[in-house]
């Protein structure tokens, strides 16, 4: 399922596999493990405290704060056709942390470290390469704006997304 991603993954099986599934489904899901409590977001197969391997899934509500943002102008390679595009890192409540792209809802010049976003996940159906991912929005939105095509000015005048 990680190949919905655009990459695929070099083990053949993962136990956070599920992960997709849900994220395709419109849920965010977080591993919470079952020795020590530990809330993990982008789920992790064994707990980054104790390192232990018992886990559960927990919905969270996506909702957090804007840590940091940046405009890239100068892709990596394979990106070069978003260029330029706009990424923000949140610190979700409850735990764990996220990079994503800023959302239609976001206009970069109000954008504000600090400030409160949620993470919304994206289905691109359209696309062969990437099929799931999130971005950041408004706390308001629930569901994100679909995927304009290459070269299309989203938020920011000239900002594109994947």
């Amino acid at each position: 399922m990680f190949k919905w991603f655009g990459i695929v993954n070099l083990s053949p099986a993962t136990r956070v596999a599920a992960f997709a599934a849900q994220l395709r489904d419109g849920h965010l899901m977080a591993s919470r493990c079952r020795a020590c409590g530990t809330l993990s977001f982008p789920p992790r197969a064994d707990c980054e405290r104790c390192l232990s391997p018992e886990f559960e899934w927990v919905e969270i509500s996506g909702r957090g704060t804007l840590v940091t943002w940046t405009r890239i102008t100068a892709a990596p390679s394979g990106f070069e056709a978003y260029a330029p595009y706009t990424l923000g890192v949140i610190e979700l409540e409850g735990g764990g942390r996220a990079m994503a792209w800023l959302g239609a809802s976001l206009q970069e010049a109000n954008v504000r470290v600090g400030m409160a976003l949620r993470l919304v996940p994206r289905l691109h159906e359209e696309m062969e390469e990437i099929h799931l991912d999130y971005t950041l929005e408004a706390p308001a939105v629930t569901a994100a704006a679909p995927l304009e095509p290459a070269g299309v000015a989203r938020a920011t005048e000239g900002s594109r997304t994947p």
